[in-house]
């Protein structure tokens, strides 16, 4: 037997979700059984966990889009009992069984080995937001983005993905300037190593101008909507922007072609859910040597699975700061 946090749904469509003991034979198929001990809550989660936000195929359901854990059972020869592994993406916690569990049972090429010198819990204080934002980092540097050539902006710099690129950003010598809605999280921010801290309300305008002066030297953007379009056209000569996010929404408001043809800037489509494998071991082991641990506890809230409903709820209302980190076995 084991816990799980299973969302049910009733003959009037309503989800309830709650903490209950399941007995083995219920985990899905898969190679490799993990002895699951941290997992995380991004905004997803906060779907699964409550109305399923479309994500959702079937019930009862296992949320969780991420977990690190030990393996336990392995029919795969890339992985042995006592491994330590981490998962993101492949639409586990979505349409199969995910990390909101003391155990997991999920395909071998879902899996990555764990780094050295991250444990199960950092992992999971990274997690999907982190992974994420450690992709939109190298894809920046892939496209010339080097310290010492102006200022980053990283919007939603107070969410999941904004917090571990403003702190790898700073680890790695940029200047941040970090986006929030939220005053009081400016404290917080500078603790990270932003910089600057720059007003939402500064990007809620949408303008026909093609092009406004030039600021930022690469952009981590996980927001979209009206400020995206703002972003675009504050971009400096042939620097990217990395979207990963649509929180403002998914169309690029007042955004015009102009940012691209007159001072080529790029805009890089970041996906985290089905990166190749080699993309993947490349950025946990970028994550284990340039994501200061020091930094990274400071983003911690702890939680416990019987915690996910509330925090769930609060996610989808963006009241949750930094990583939320959730030990399966409290």
């Amino acid at each position: 037997m084991f816990k799980a946090l299973v969302v049910e749904k009733d003959e009037d469509g309503k989800t309830h979700a709650a903490v209950q003991e399941l007995d083995e034979s219920r985990l899905p198929e898969g190679d490799v059984t993990v002895a699951v001990e941290y997992s995380t809550l991004n905004y997803k989660d906060g779907l699964c966990v409550g109305p399923g936000g479309g994500l959702v195929r079937n019930y009862p359901h296992v949320p969780g889009i991420d977990f690190a854990g030990v393996v336990e059972e392995s029919a795969d020869d890339r992985y042995k009992p006592g491994d330590r592994v981490v998962l993101t993406g492949w639409r586990v916690g979505e349409v199969h069984w995910g990390g909101y569990a003391q155990k997991a049972r999920v395909k071998a090429d879902w899996l990555v080995p764990l780094p050295d010198g991250l444990t199960t819990r950092a992992a999971m204080a990274v997690g999907t937001a982190g992974f994420t934002a450690m992709l939109s980092v190298m894809a920046l540097e892939d496209h010339g983005l080097k310290p010492g050539q102006g200022p980053v902006l990283v919007t939603g710099a107070a969410g999941g993905v904004g917090s571990v690129a403003t702190a790898i950003l700073a680890k790695l010598g940029h200047e941040v300037a970090a986006v929030t809605g939220r005053p009081e999280t400016a404290d917080y921010l500078n603790g990270l190593g932003a910089t600057e801290i720059v007003p939402r309300e500064e990007f809620a305008e949408v303008t026909r101008k093609p092009l406004e002066s030039e600021r930022w030297s690469g952009c981590v953007d996980a927001v979209a909507g009206v400020m995206l379009g703002r972003v675009l056209k504050q971009m400096k000569y042939g620097t990217s922007v990395a979207a990963v996010g649509l929180a403002g929404g998914a169309v690029i408001e007042g955004a015009l072609i102009t940012p691209f043809i007159l001072r080529g800037v790029n805009l890089l489509g970041i996906d985290s859910v089905m990166r190749p494998y080699e993309d993947r071991v490349r950025a946990w082991g970028r994550i284990a040597t340039d994501l200061p641990m020091e930094t990274l506890e400071a983003m911690i809230q702890p939680a416990t699975l019987g915690d996910l409903p509330g925090l769930g709820a609060d996610i989808l209302k963006g009241k949750v700061k930094g990583r939320v980190v959730v030990d399966v076995n409290a």
